[in-house]
């Protein structure tokens, strides 16, 4: 599952669009603002071409393949959802042009060949639940999924947080589809799938938070995400390192909300 959006276009069009004279997109735009300038059919349509060509000029080569982040969690670790929320959700937010996150959710969970109950897992059964839903919203929601797994994460109740989250980021996306998901075969099947990726890791997984880069683990790059992984995707980036990672000035049409 690729992650992408653009954050950086919220501060961007809140500045330029004031500054055009025009507060937001008109009423016909039918897209939220994280949709923007996925396409120059949407830019159009949200009346924003403009702002989306100048975000693009500041967007890294895109030939140079961008950093691969895959992270084997659990939904209720208490450090899985430290580290979603305070690293790399936040770092994504600043660098998802070079980085690509891919979410795991199993991590300690065990496999077993029981029809009724096929999983257990390190927290109890609503761990699994939350693993299971938060497998399904990532099937289901495709580039929304990242936001929605870190609103629940960050929530005081991550499972009551799920149906909410999802309304918030993907309110296309129906509950019933999630709870679909959930009852039938699919969840079942892609917790299973997670299983065999988590199984295959090389070397094996001996804790969670598990994070690879570039489908490598090392406990150094390990310890360095811990700290500031921000600061280590900028350093894996073969690229030329966006403004983000440099400090440097991007020079913009100037403007204020």
């Amino acid at each position: 599952m690729k992650l992408s959006g653009l954050f950086g276009v919220f501060l961007l069009l809140c500045v330029d669009l004031r500054s055009s004279g025009m507060s937001h997109p008109k009423p016909s735009c039918r897209y939220p603002p994280s949709q923007w300038c996925r396409s120059l059919e949407i830019a159009i349509e949200c009346k924003v071409q403009k702002q989306c060509m100048e975000v693009n000029a500041t967007r890294p080569n895109q030939s140079v393949p961008p950093v691969s982040v895959v992270l084997y969690y659990e939904s209720l670790c208490p450090a899985c959802r430290v580290f979603i929320t305070q690293q790399l959700f936040p770092t994504w937010t600043m660098l998802q042009d070079i980085m690509t996150v891919t979410l795991v959710p199993y991590g300690n969970a065990k496999e077993l060949p029981s029809a009724n109950s096929p999983f257990t897992c390190q927290h109890g059964e609503p761990e699994c639940r939350g693993n299971m839903i938060e497998a399904c919203i990532i099937h289901l929601t495709g580039h929304s999924a990242f936001q929605i797994i870190n609103c629940m994460e960050s929530s005081a109740n991550v499972l009551n947080a799920a149906q909410p989250c999802l309304q918030l980021y993907a309110p296309s996306v129906s509950w019933s589809s999630v709870d679909s998901c959930l009852k039938g075969g699919l969840g079942n099947q892609l917790m299973h799938a997670n299983a065999v990726m988590t199984r295959a890791l090389n070397p094996e997984h001996t804790h969670v938070p598990w994070v690879t880069f570039n489908g490598e683990y090392t406990e150094e790059n390990e310890d360095k995400a811990m700290s500031s992984l921000f600061h280590l995707v900028c350093q894996l980036y073969k690229g030329v390192k966006p403004p983000a990672c440099t400090g440097a000035l991007v020079r913009l049409n100037r403007g204020f909300c």
